[in-house]
């Protein structure tokens, strides 16, 4: 009998309590991001799992799309289709792109403002910030993974060959290079230096360094309706340098993007000059002593060299959307620029703390004592204060105009073309390309 009483208690409290309102669910956000294995995709994971159990108001979603190429080619298209995400992450060559896409894109300052509560722009690093702001100073999207070409150099390698200090100039390099083949050792580098990403190392940032227009209108900044510059010296003479490296393995070419870097880890090349970002790459890839320093410059053409720009990406979040779905936003792009997911991106993974607070708390905790050179990104693209040729590129359709210097700065290193003839068609076949994006946007 008490089990029978006993159950129909039970009914009546599950009745009871169905009757109440079910716990509502986390509001969920859709993040579209680019960082593929690794500890950089390992700590958006992380940092999105954390945002998650700091509250219980919002579900921050991360998905991986691929590189940045294919995740903002799968956004548009989302956006056409109406499945967008609420925030994807664009690399700094998309950033024209972005602004052009009307309708498409809630500008960061706006969203701040009507949904995000106290927020400081000046909090970020001036580099970065000028990279994705308006003319009149408004924040157009969110800085996250910021980064800057450097050089990556054997320390061991160096010693062998007596050079106590890395290459400070392009002369110098050059001479330190032939030193350090010389040497005929078991793990001695045959190779001087290599390169990856060549358009943004060796013409945009050399531009930059130099203060030599890539475009003209600030290279960009001041309008759509610019013309490519780099079919000009400092430029061409440059590449020329470059091709006539070629010859004693001084330069070797190991193809695009990242491709290059074994020829550094293996000991190959004495040199690597890539993404800040390949930090950690190096660090778990590297048999040898490594230390970082400074690109080299043409003293022939400056005196001393300007700031570095950026590469990497920012977090734009698209149109589309209610309005409790993007407090959630607001609070996660706060979340992620917060001075201690930032120092802890810094330290992970070789990108530069965006903001000043997490440089500083590096600085304060001794991070640049313990890692020698880890602050060198900073201190390059913090070099003065950025002008109309070192602030960045804005330009349409950079993304084809990158693909289209590859292939004309592989006919140099193939012997197919001279450098001069390279540029001028790179220049030419690149403006074809802005022109077609005026006319759609």
């Amino acid at each position: 009998m008490k089990a029978i009483k006993y159950g129909v208690a039970s009914l009546a409290l599950a009745a009871t309590l169905g009757a109440w309102p079910a716990l509502a669910a986390p509001t969920e956000i859709q993040f579209w991001h680019a960082m593929g294995g690794g500890v950089t995709g390992e700590k958006v994971v992380e940092y999105a799992e954390k945002f998650n159990a700091s509250q219980d108001a919002f579900k921050v979603v991360p998905v991986y799309k691929g590189n940045y190429t294919e995740t903002l080619t799968a956004a548009v298209a989302a956006f056409r289709a109406k499945q967008q995400p609420h925030i994807v992450q664009v690399f700094e060559v998309g950033t024209a792109s972005m602004m052009a896409a009307e309708g498409a894109v809630y500008p960061v300052h706006q969203l701040m403002a009507e949904h995000g509560g106290s927020f400081d722009p000046d909090q970020y690093l001036d580099a970065v910030k000028s990279y994705y702001t308006t003319t009149d100073g408004k924040m157009l999207s969110m800085p996250f993974n910021s980064s800057t070409p450097v050089m990556f150099y054997n320390k061991d390698a160096f010693a062998k060959a007596g050079i106590a200090e890395p290459p400070k100039t392009w002369a110098e390099l050059a001479e330190a290079s032939r030193k350090i083949m010389a040497v005929k050792a078991e793990g001695q580098p045959t190779c001087g230096f290599t390169t990856g990403w060549q358009s943004w190392v060796q013409l945009e940032t050399f531009g930059a360094l130099h203060d030599a227009a890539f475009a003209t209108k600030d290279n960009g900044f001041g309008g759509f309706d610019t013309e490519l510059a780099f079919d000009a010296p400092p430029f061409t003479k440059h590449i020329a340098d470059m091709k006539e490296w070629q010859k004693d393995r001084t330069f070797v070419y190991g193809g695009r993007r990242g491709d290059p870097n074994p020829l550094f880890l293996t000991g190959e090349c004495a040199m690597l000059m890539n993404s800040s970002a390949y930090y950690g790459a190096v660090k778990d890839g590297a048999k040898f002593a490594w230390g970082i320093a400074p690109l080299p410059y043409d003293d022939s053409v400056i005196d001393q060299p300007k700031n570095s720009i950026i590469g990497g990406a920012t977090l734009w979040v698209l149109q589309g959307h209610d309005g409790k779905e993007y407090e959630g936003v607001a609070e996660f792009l706060k979340f992620l620029s917060t001075d201690d997911v930032q120092l802890d991106w810094h330290k992970a993974t070789g990108y530069v703390p965006i903001t000043h607070g997490a440089y500083e708390a590096a600085k304060a905790e001794g991070f640049y004592d313990k890692t020698p050179g880890a602050d060198v990104a900073i201190l390059q693209l913090t070099r003065g204060e950025p002008g109309p040729n070192s602030k960045g590129l804005r330009l349409g359709n950079f993304t084809q105009i990158r693909d289209i210097i590859n292939e004309e700065l592989e006919a140099v290193w193939s012997d197919k073309k001279s450098a001069d003839q390279a540029l001028s068609d790179a220049a030419s076949r690149g403006n074809d390309l802005l022109r077609k994006f005026e006319k759609t946007h």
